[in-house]
């Protein structure tokens, strides 16, 4: 760990480092887990990425084997006018791979939506702006989100801050989500760590599916 590091989490010690641990019932939430991401030469490519799909489909097994409720999240724009996107396909214009018919806009081979999996569709960061997803949680009766995907950054962090002002406790598995660049991703899981819910290793999803 560098000394920078070491200097934030002196300075967050005993002010942003609570634990909030599993509530009564969770769910797995994969986030975007699409071939764009995946494929050397797409423009969204990230080698971080690749390495978290390697250990979610893992991860999404275990899940299931337990019984545990999963859920999918992509994106998808509608072509030609995007009007869908708003603003922020104006700041990132790559996002427009995301359309019905892109091979990039597919989900990766490993991390593949089963029948009986809800997948919702989206078209902001967070999994939880302008879609069920909340209302669907509390349905079932799931006060906790598991969170694997990408990136972390990005829809993985919106993702986390909605959760938790949605009213549930928020876990991201750090070995099953990625980014682009080591330094946002390592960035972004320390807030998420210190201010939104609790950063986990595979294991210890593991052994909460286990109890």
């Amino acid at each position: 760990m560098s000394q920078q590091n070491n200097e934030a989490e002196k300075n967050y010690e005993g002010v942003w480092d609570n634990r909030i641990g599993f509530g009564r019932k969770s769910a797995l939430i994969s986030i975007d887990f699409m071939q764009a991401y995946t494929t050397p030469g797409a423009p969204l490519y990230a080698p971080g990425v690749v390495d978290a799909v390697s250990k979610a489909g893992e991860v999404l097994a275990f899940a299931r084997n337990a019984g545990a409720l999963v859920i999918h999240t992509n994106i998808r724009y509608k072509a030609p006018h995007f009007e869908d996107g708003g603003v922020w396909l104006k700041k990132a214009p790559v996002m427009k791979d995301m359309v019905e018919g892109n091979p990039l806009a597919d989900f990766c081979e490993t991390t593949l939506p089963e029948a009986n999996e809800l997948v919702i569709s989206k078209q902001y960061p967070s999994a939880f702006f302008g879609t069920s997803l909340a209302s669907n949680l509390v349905s079932q009766g799931v006060d906790t989100i598991v969170l694997i995907g990408c990136s972390t950054s990005g829809c993985i962090r919106a993702t986390a801050v909605d959760g938790v002002q949605h009213g549930f406790r928020v876990m991201v598995i750090r070995d099953c989500v990625g980014d682009r660049h080591p330094a946002p991703h390592e960035a972004n899981l320390f807030d998420i760590d210190s201010k939104y819910g609790d950063v986990i290793n595979q294991e210890d999803y593991l052994n909460h599916l286990a109890e």
